[in-house]
């Protein structure tokens, strides 16, 4: 009676296989781009030219690394089910903007890079579940404003670089809240030392200063060079008025082409991000990278071969018991 025996053993063997193959397929031992440390729970998926989040990313990672690759945008769901991470990193790829809440399941995170994108803006709350961080790097984006209170949960913060921008102010009260801020890096952006808007940020920093606080003169002013927290009422009495960033059509051009014949109107060249947009066209999420193709391949694969030995099994239990 020993050959049923054996063959149920087999099939429950090849299902658990074949389970975690399909549970683990971002992980280079499982067919995977990623290469996953289990004693450390560290998932390295850095410089794999990735353009999307691999899937199946193991639920208990602690230390996930997805710098050096081109990624351009992230679903809002990309690091859903990840909460016992501690440090992400996606430092060094062409993330242009931040949907609301992608962070929102990272309760545990402490360490969180976002250096080296084209980030222009952030969403309101995008870091408002994130209370137990104490390092932020947001330097070397595009940044050109942030949002109200974007930093007010981040009570715990201790560390925070926001240099090279193109920041000219920060919302009253936006480092209120950074009650252990240890390090800013407030350096390499036009910061407006002309307008009122910019009142806050310097007595807050000059008050930090006389407090110890490291980075707080990093702000230098646009124009003249001044530090930010030296600029007085008197210098920065006018009101801040920014450009619209709308752009119309000249009243002198629209003129001109309506008087024009139609064989001297130039032609003009339409970007064709522009073009598309015209025509409703959006680019999806995200596409699937060649890796993740592969992967998706391969689990197909294992899954014909899981069926095609269970089918063998069943009929070598047959067999022997036909035989019996």
């Amino acid at each position: 009676m020993m050959g049923p025996v054996l063959a149920a053993c087999l099939l429950i063997i090849l299902s658990t296989a074949w389970i975690s193959q399909a549970n683990g397929a971002t992980c280079k031992k499982d067919g995977g781009v990623c290469t996953c440390n289990d004693q450390t729970k560290n998932v390295d998926c850095s410089s794999k030219g990735l353009t999307a989040i691999p899937s199946n990313i193991p639920t208990d990672t602690d230390r996930l690394d997805l710098r050096g690759n081109k990624l351009s945008s992230l679903p809002h769901t990309a690091f859903h089910g990840l909460n016992k991470l501690t440090i992400l990193n996606l430092q060094f790829n062409k993330l242009q903007a931040l949907p609301a809440g992608v962070f929102d399941q990272l309760v545990e995170l402490d360490e969180l890079h976002l250096q080296y994108n084209e980030l222009k803006s952030l969403p309101s709350g995008i870091f408002d579940k994130l209370t137990k961080i104490t390092y932020l790097d947001l330097d070397t984006n595009k940044l050109q404003s942030l949002p109200n209170g974007v930093f007010d949960k981040l009570t715990e913060l201790k560390t925070l670089y926001l240099y090279n921008n193109q920041l000219k102010r920060v919302p009253e009260g936006a480092f209120d809240k950074l009650q252990n801020i240890k390090d800013l890096q407030l350096q390499s952006n036009p910061w407006d030392c002309t307008c009122n808007d910019i009142l806050y940020m310097a007595k807050w920093l000059k008050k930090k200063q006389d407090e110890g606080l490291g980075g707080v003169d990093t702000a230098g002013c646009e124009e003249g060079g001044k530090a930010v927290l030296e600029i007085t009422e008197e210098e920065a009495a006018e009101d801040c008025v920014y450009p619209n960033t709308t752009t119309a059509i000249p009243t002198t051009i629209i003129t001109t082409l309506a008087s024009s014949n139609d064989d001297d109107i130039p032609e003009l060249p339409v970007p064709q991000e522009n073009f598309q947009k015209f025509l409703g066209y959006q680019e999806p999420d995200h596409l699937p990278t060649q890796p993740q193709c592969l992967m998706s391949i391969s689990g197909y694969l294992g899954l014909m071969m899981f069926f095609v030995l269970i089918s063998a099994a069943i009929l070598y239990v047959i067999h022997f018991l036909k035989k019996a």
